[in-house]
């Protein structure tokens, strides 16, 4: 079994990192370069040292994952094929490949149940006022090379859009190019916000920074201030 890591905090918030570890579990092989592990398809990059950065900043619990989404996407719905991806953006990942359904099984009984299970409980055990999703996105995907994504951070949300809303102009006041929705939908997309904060009607921010902003310790620092203040701004207008 594999647990998420929980940071503890007195703050009626709780952020989340679905995507933050590029982690593998002993006794699987993904068959990849390792150098893929430090690509978006393994981990949102930057989004392990801005969660806790911005925990510590706003006294928030967090729960942080500890293994990369080639293993199993937290993100998604087990039930998904692209729950256990045999490619992402373009690269192949042989040790995905036609894997028997009692692998599959036994990836979402380790590690995706705990993962949700340890969301649920902090949930249960005090219910937070407001829910941060923390994620990366890549400037541009390999398979899309033209396709422009010039946000440098985006707000996604689903049928829920009360704290979306204000962070959207939270951020914009900022004089920042706020991606609505983008660079994907929350539509498409939100099963961990869908799952634990809509089917609990608790207001939710999903936050995609552009991960060229996430590659230096100063960068790490300038949006844990500017998220900060985003989401306290958020927390007030609630």
């Amino acid at each position: 079994m594999r647990l998420p890591e929980i940071l503890p905090g007195t703050a009626d918030l709780l952020l989340i990192a679905d995507h933050a570890s590029a982690d593998v579990p002993p006794g699987i092989d993904l068959g990849v370069p390792p150098a893929l592990m430090a690509d978006h398809v393994a981990v949102d990059i930057g989004t392990d040292a801005l969660t806790r950065r911005l925990a510590r900043a706003l006294s928030a619990p967090a729960i942080i994952a500890t293994v990369s989404r080639l293993v199993v996407d937290l993100n998604r719905d087990p039930a998904d094929l692209g729950a256990v991806p045999a490619s992402s953006d373009g690269h192949m990942i042989p040790g995905n490949w036609n894997l028997p359904d009692a692998e599959r099984a036994l990836r979402v009984a380790a590690i995706h149940v705990p993962y949700h299970d340890a969301i649920a409980a902090e949930i249960a055990a005090r219910r937070p006022a407001l829910i941060i999703s923390i994620h990366s996105f890549t400037p541009r995907l390999a398979t899309r090379p033209d396709e422009q994504r010039p946000w440098p951070v985006g707000i996604l949300y689903n049928q829920d859009d009360r704290a979306a809303r204000c962070g959207l102009v939270a951020l914009a006041a900022r004089g920042l190019h706020v991606g609505d929705n983008q660079p994907y939908s929350g539509r498409d997309l939100n099963y961990t916000m869908d799952r634990h904060a809509e089917a609990q009607h608790i207001p939710y921010l999903g936050i995609e920074v552009r991960n060229d902003g996430l590659q230096s310790r100063e960068g790490i620092a300038r949006w844990t201030h500017i998220l900060a203040d985003c989401i306290a701004t958020v927390r007030r207008g609630l």
